[in-house]
């Protein structure tokens, strides 16, 4: 499997993470200053996932997909090789975000995992060299922010 992946340790209870990671997940979803504004989140296996990304500099970047898993409380996953109706589409990525319930350093809190699977080691390499670990960090990060700020 041609998987790049970000982990980060939460200081927060699973069930807010969760609360954040879906229903504030336009303020944690792509590194600042862009944004991202979802159109369609179906909470359902087969269900839309369709987002915009904005950038500071006017760039906009549809990503339509699918819903592959929804775990409520535990994780979700969408893809880009599916969107519409049942189309097919060029292929670049399964995205997997999920939680579990961890202790770091003697705190309990919550362990964040988000994982981009790719069809082949070509794309996975050209996910890396885009930023992946920079811009999916920066994410991670925000989220985190977000869990733990009071």
């Amino acid at each position: 499997m041609h998987e790049l992946s970000i982990t980060r340790f939460i200081a927060a209870p699973p069930a807010k993470v969760w609360d954040v990671m879906t229903n504030r997940i336009e303020e944690w979803w792509c590194p600042k200053p862009w944004r991202a504004e979802f159109d369609n989140l179906a909470r359902q296996v087969g269900g839309t996932a369709n987002c915009t990304m904005f950038g500071p500099d006017g760039e906009i970047h549809p990503h339509p997909g699918t819903v592959l898993a929804w775990d409520e409380g535990r994780r979700f996953a969408f893809t880009d090789a599916i969107v519409g109706d049942l189309e097919p589409a060029g292929p670049f990525m399964i995205g997997i975000w999920s939680i579990e319930a961890a202790e770091f350093e003697g705190i309990g809190g919550t362990r964040y995992t988000a994982r981009a699977r790719h069809w082949t080691e070509a794309d996975s390499a050209r996910h890396e060299e885009m930023g992946f670990t920079e811009g999916w960090g920066a994410c991670a990060d925000q989220l985190v922010a977000l869990c733990e700020e009071e």
